[in-house]
């Protein structure tokens, strides 16, 4: 048994989920690993807009369509990252509490490692409570990276370099 086996990124689109994708795929290319890049969308924030009228179900839907989209767009830019790499990855994507989904694919597919991007700045303790990566992270079952130092993490993806040593 090795040490990490099954590593997951979460996918949100954010650069600091792309650097986090960019640092998985080094760590799986390095260790072995078999890499999962979950996408969560969350249509549990659409279905608030809809409640408290910011948004009528026909927009709702329309920016649901918009979100899958965006979905498919970041699992595929992954794909295309790792396959760059010489790195097999398995996309997910979900609907739904992204904390809950993402919780459910760690625990579906044995996840070793949950690799975030690094969590933004918390503003209140209302914002910690709906930062989704940050409930996330304190609730997996599994260890929790999370990648920071963005530019040292594309230095090393543009290198290929599996030297880690700075």
């Amino acid at each position: 048994m090795e040490l990490i086996e099954r590593v997951l990124v979460y996918l949100d689109g954010s650069e600091q989920s792309l650097t986090a994708s960019e640092y998985a795929i080094m760590l799986a290319r390095k260790t072995g690993a078999r890499l999962f890049a979950c996408y969560v969308v969350n249509t549990r924030a659409l279905q608030d807009l809809v409640r408290s009228r910011i948004f009528l179900e026909t927009e709702e839907r329309e920016y649901s369509r918009d979100l899958e989209a965006d979905a498919d767009r970041y699992l595929n830019h992954v794909s295309r990252s790792a396959s760059s790499k010489s790195v097999d990855v398995t996309t997910v994507k979900r609907s739904g509490n992204v904390h809950q989904e993402l919780l459910k694919v760690v625990e579906e597919e044995e996840i070793d490692l949950l690799v975030l991007g690094e969590l933004a700045r918390v503003r209140s303790r209302r914002d910690e409570f709906y930062d989704e990566s940050e409930r996330s992270m304190r609730s997996a079952r599994c260890s929790v990276l999370i990648v920071k130092d963005p530019d040292r993490v594309d230095d090393l993806f543009a290198s290929g370099s599996d030297d880690h040593s700075g």
